[in-house]
């Protein structure tokens, strides 16, 4: 596997869709993976997208979900949680959303994932032709349609952004 052959670079590949990669330097001090982003490639805040999991109450036990939200919002738990169908949510554990997606920090796509979990997509990202969210490693993000990231993950898009 080359360094660009994650695995969500691979499920966009094999999907047929148009993307774009862009690499960056990592900085380990950065504070914030997708705001770094933004900053690198010189690219809006409000375009880069960040990938967060979170973690339902569910019994026996919880069941994660992914939020994509703008680099520069928060994500409001409760609107991402009732847009998939759901009372409440948290942002999971970092080691179980590691274990679930197969990614690190910093480089979790919503593309790829090791289990494809049910997605929420911040409505605003259809106001973009394309959008960038991480290909699967720190300093790698992928450009492409928010339609067809949608299309890929099963996602719902809603009013989840909170600035």
């Amino acid at each position: 596997m080359s360094s660009k052959g994650t695995p969500a670079v691979e499920a966009a590949t094999a999907a047929g869709i148009g993307f774009r990669l862009h690499e960056y330097r990592h900085d380990p001090a950065a504070e914030s993976y997708a705001l770094e982003a933004s900053d690198a490639l010189g690219i809006d805040p409000a375009q880069v997208h960040k990938t967060l999991i979170l973690s339902l109450e569910r019994v026996p036990r919880p069941e994660l979900v992914v939020a994509v939200v703008p680099a520069d919002a928060s994500c409001d738990l409760k609107a991402a949680a009732m847009a998939l169908g759901f009372k409440r949510a948290d942002l999971a554990e970092p080691k179980e959303a590691q274990r679930s997606t197969g990614y690190v920090l910093g480089g979790i796509s919503p593309l790829g994932q090791r289990q494809a979990l049910p997605t929420v997509i911040d409505e605003d990202a259809q106001l973009w032709d394309t959008i960038f969210v991480s290909a699967g490693r720190r300093g790698l993000e992928i450009e492409l349609s928010p339609h067809d990231l949608a299309t890929l993950t099963n996602a719902v898009f809603a009013s989840i952004a909170k600035r």
